[in-house]
């Protein structure tokens, strides 16, 4: 019998991502509550108690309700939502972060699938405070842009509305309060909260991030190699990963550190640049925020939990 799939907000922009993403998977029953019946709380228990797996991608309330909703003890969950990313008897859904995270996923009950801005800093600044390279109280400043489909259909609708009189470059955030902060100081291993600038970009997908690092105060100060090093080590250590470590080079520009160079894809892949004479260096992430950052990450874990390949 097939696994029973339920994407509870089907309609979101995640949502109709990973319905794309699994049009043509024959080996699943993609199971959807009838449009007249949408809008009924006890439709939507209905049809997560019937899945074998429920994806959610909602808001966060709407999110934790949905888990609420859950009375039996088989079905499985992918929380899409920023609800339980940092939750106990949750399993972070980014399956790099670690050698051993993959069989945890496959073997969790509960997947909290990861933001999009917070896996770049984390694949690149984890493997770094796991090897004793930057302590964990290091102070984090994570840069970067992404397209406007991360900020959801009302952004979507206003950037398209636009058009080419859009922002080019929009800096948000600037509370300091962002969403994945928490995300990323848990899983990069960090004891104090880094500093996010993030910017949206006109351009509907994909992302770079960038974490420049300050490294003259540092007791030990690495080189750029070593920093290199310790990055292509932890991810040459997880079989069958999708995060690719480019060499290590020094370089005026890359015509790959392009936000749409991976757009479609669930792939990243991690820059490290250093000028050692001035004890400076900068950690890079090129990514899809809707693939490697959202529904891409969701199939991901999905078919981990199948038992499947990435």
């Amino acid at each position: 019998m097939k696994p029973k799939i339920f994407i509870d907000g089907e309609h979101g922009t995640t949502g109709l991502q990973i319905r794309t993403l699994l049009a043509d998977r024959r080996d699943l029953d993609i199971i959807s509550v009838p449009t007249e019946r949408r809008k009924e709380k006890a439709a939507r228990a209905e049809y997560l108690n019937a899945a074998d797996i429920a994806i959610l991608c909602l808001p966060d309330d709407a999110a934790r309700e949905s888990v609420s909703l859950i009375e039996n003890g088989t079905t499985r969950v992918i929380d899409a939502s920023t609800a339980h990313r940092v939750a106990e008897g949750w399993d972070y859904g980014f399956a790099e972060i670690d050698k051993d995270q993959p069989a945890k996923i496959a073997s969790a009950k509960r997947v909290a699938n990861p933001g999009c801005w917070p896996q770049g800093p984390i694949a690149t600044l984890r493997p770094l405070v796991a090897a004793g390279l930057l302590p964990a109280d290091y102070p984090v400043t994570v840069n970067g842009i992404t397209g406007y489909s991360g900020g959801g259909r009302t952004m979507i609708e206003d950037y398209e509305a636009k058009g080419e009189s859009a922002s080019e470059f929009l800096p948000y955030g600037l509370t300091l309060q962002h969403k994945h902060v928490p995300e990323i100081k848990v899983y990069a291993g960090l004891s104090r909260h880094p500093i996010m600038q993030p910017a949206v970009g006109n351009f509907a997908q994909g992302m770079v991030t960038v974490v420049p690092l300050q490294l003259g105060s540092l007791d030990y100060v690495p080189t750029g190699a070593q920093l290199h090093a310790a990055i292509a080590d932890h991810f040459a250590a997880i079989k069958g990963g999708v995060v690719e470590v480019a060499p290590y080079e020094q370089l005026e520009r890359v015509p790959d550190i392009d936000p749409e160079h991976y757009n479609g894809t669930n792939r990243m892949r991690v820059h490290v640049f250093a000028n050692d004479d001035r004890a400076q260096a900068l950690l890079i992430a090129v990514y899809d925020n809707l693939g490697k950052g959202a529904s891409g990450a969701a199939v991901q874990n999905l078919n981990l939990m199948l038992g499947g390949g990435r």
